[in-house]
């Protein structure tokens, strides 16, 4: 087996060593697949934990929220820098998280995750992204604002907005919404 071929492999094992240790709850377990530098990125909210420090406060936060966190992965993608997985996100909201007290809620969706690596091998980094409004939604936090709930609370939020885009012409200017 080559040397690239080792660190692959190397590399695969650590990603999945890391999963496992995530469905087992396991916080020490899932901090230990990283490097001395490791770094978190949950790219829908624009939250970026540098450090080990970092890392582990974003663990501790997502275990307390959904304590029966299920990370189910349905592809992974590797490269010689890193790997990809395409995983289904999901548990139980019994925890406050970002912001929002627990609602008791069933989540479940899809993430992509891209884990990179230290010279050793271990995690430097893993960044991830996935609908964020899908989750709010699924939440109780989000209507789409299209349909019934939605429209009502979208318009008591955002009146002056909603009012000006309402008598606002159509695209062929022929009818507003009022002609209708």
């Amino acid at each position: 087996m080559s040397l690239d071929a080792q660190r692959v492999k190397m590399r695969t094992a650590i990603v999945d060593e890391h999963i496992s240790r995530e469905n087992q709850h396991d916080l020490e377990a899932v901090m230990a697949t990283f490097g001395k530098e490791a770094r978190y990125d949950d790219e829908p909210w624009a939250d970026h934990r540098v450090g080990l420090d970092g890392v582990r406060s974003y663990y501790t936060e997502l275990m307390r929220a959904l304590p029966d966190l299920k990370i189910d992965v349905k592809h992974r993608h590797v490269t010689p820098d890193s790997v990809v997985v395409e995983v289904t996100i999901s548990g139980t909201h019994l925890g406050a998280w970002r912001g929002l007290p627990a609602t008791g809620k069933s989540i479940q969706f899809p993430l992509c995750g891209i884990y990179t690596f230290d010279d050793n091998d271990r995690l430097a980094g893993e960044r991830i992204y996935y609908d964020r409004g899908a989750v709010l939604g699924q939440l109780g936090m989000f209507h789409e604002p299209v349909r019934g709930f939605g429209r009502i609370v979208t318009a008591l939020s955002h009146p002056l907005t909603i009012a000006r885009a309402y008598l606002r012409r159509t695209p062929d200017k022929s009818r507003s919404w009022i002609d209708s």
